[in-house]
């Protein structure tokens, strides 16, 4: 006797493109005879990308390893006709291809995890209500995050503004509740998996069938789908203990470099933090550290949930009447800090990481942002939505909490005053700049204590070094001093009562 309440179920798959530790594929396999798992390469979101993106490509080599992997848990299972197992992948808008979906395959419910971003709100609020005049019920749950939306508030109901209590609060309620980092088990469940309608079945649609280029492995520059992220975890794991000393400097291999599959869900966020509290839990301060940064993206996404209106305006909304730089001077500053031509070899070093690479080192990221904000005095935004254009692991919680913080208007921000020096950045985290080499070939030949600022250098080593300023490299486009004091003139509107 087969107890399950539903005979058939449909996975809708967004940030979650795993098989594995998944949240609303284990709940579809617990309660339907009959499932079925598909994604939508949404036109709503793909028409505004350019027709070469890395995003895209990731995720289209992570849903041929979900496809394969489905079928090959069928067969092993002994599901009749396993061969037939796999995913559903439609293009189009999904507010249109989902509940049409659903309806082609008779299934009594939709499910899939939470996406709290405000346009993904507004898609699944379609979504809902064209289900339910099919009588489909839609059930969401939790997956992207440890805790969401009210599950971490003040002692008075309220939302966190600063990190800190955040944080301790985050690790009290883990500490009471060490099952939300247990893994949503779908593999044991693989039986209830359904073979795809005839009309539903063939290849997977190619990067040129949704009209974008096909890219290399070597082009998308990291390891892709479940396999990948496992792969990058397991390299990390041995360098965890050291994280906290090694994540600032650019030029060492610090990080976890999982950023992109966290944001596409190719990782499961629970064994991510399993890894990092057990570790902690036996004294590894690195893995406390790598913790903190998993509660730092937590405490943005309840941000965003609580906060939506930091997707246009300043969390603090005193902010907002700052005058930031406008006119042709301020568009050539922006083109230049776009294009890494500001003078200064760290922040064009890591323009040019992420113009080549799609992605940029974290302690990169609060420099180049500083410099946009607080020595150009362009709008945080303008950063922001490049970041957005150019990051594979673009997530807009993250990347609009990480600008706000820089532009000291967000949620337990730096204070306005409190201004990145970029040659003290750069002597400090790329002390020999082999970063800065790495990405300026054209400075490769000067002295370590030459390179941070190539305009201070003597002109002896600028002649045996190559380069003359203006010509080879630019000189800088601003005075840090000088901006420094513009910066703290512009932000005096905000102690002001008006």
């Amino acid at each position: 006797m087969n107890a399950k309440p539903l005979d058939s179920a449909l996975v809708w798959l967004r940030r979650d493109l795993r098989c594995d530790d998944h949240a609303a594929l284990h709940h579809a396999l617990s309660c339907a005879r009959r499932v079925w798992c598909a994604f939508v390469y949404d036109t709503d979101i793909l028409d505004a990308l350019p027709r070469r993106d890395q995003r895209v490509a990731f995720i289209h080599a992570a849903l041929a390893e979900v496809d394969a992997t489905l079928r090959t848990w069928a067969q092993a299972c002994a599901v009749p006709d396993a061969d037939r197992v796999g995913l559903i992948v439609r293009h189009g808008r999904a507010v249109q291809e989902v509940p049409a979906l659903a309806a082609a395959l008779g299934v009594n419910r939709v499910v899939a995890s939470h996406d709290d971003e405000p346009q993904a709100l507004a898609r699944d609020g379609q979504v809902l209500q064209a289900l339910a005049r099919q009588r489909i019920e839609w059930v969401s749950v939790k997956d992207h995050v440890v805790f969401e939306r009210r599950e971490v508030m003040t002692q008075t109901g309220g939302s966190y503004g600063v990190f800190t209590p955040y944080k301790n609060a985050w690790l009290k309620r883990l500490a009471q509740h060490p099952q939300a980092l247990e893994s949503h088990e779908t593999r044991p469940l693989a039986g209830a998996l359904a073979p795809l309608p005839q009309a539903m079945q063939g290849p997977l649609p190619s990067m040129g069938d949704i009209g974008f280029e096909a890219m290399t492995p070597d082009e998308i520059r990291m390891p892709t789908g479940m396999s990948g992220a496992q792969q990058l975890l397991r390299d990390f794991v041995g360098r965890m203990d050291d994280y906290r000393r090694a994540r600032d400097f650019p030029a060492i291999k610090g990080p976890s470099y999982l950023s992109a599959h966290l944001r596409f869900g190719t990782v499961s966020v629970r064994q991510l933090a399993r890894q990092a509290w057990d570790r902690a839990q036996a004294g590894s301060e690195g893995a406390e550290g790598w913790l903190s940064e998993l509660v730092w993206r937590d405490f943005y996404h309840q941000i965003l949930h609580h906060h939506p209106r930091v997707v246009e305006r300043a969390f603090k909304p005193e902010y907002d009447r700052i005058a930031w730089a406008t006119g042709p001077q301020a568009e050539a500053h922006f083109q230049a800090w776009c294009e890494g031509r500001t003078g200064y070899p760290l922040v064009d070093a890591a323009m040019h990481q992420i113009n080549q690479t799609g992605w940029m080192h974290n302690r990169l990221r609060m420099v180049v942002s500083s410099f946009l904000i607080k020595d150009l005095g362009i709008d945080w935004r303008r950063g922001e939505a490049y970041f957005a254009e150019k990051l594979i692991d673009f997530d807009l919680a993250a990347n609009n909490g990480g600008w706000q913080w820089a532009a000291s208007s967000g949620c337990d921000a730096q204070p306005y005053f409190r201004i990145f020096n970029p040659l003290s950045q750069s002597e400090k985290f790329d002390p020999k700049g082999q970063f800065i080499r790495r990405y300026l070939p054209v400075l490769k030949a000067l002295p370590d204590a030459a390179i941070h600022a190539p305009w201070l250098a003597r002109p002896v080593d600028l002649a045996a070094a190559g380069v003359q300023l203006g010509r080879d490299y630019p000189l800088p486009i601003v005075q840090h001093d000088v901006a420094r004091q513009s910066t703290l003139e512009r932000y005096a509107v905000v102690k002001s009562k008006g």
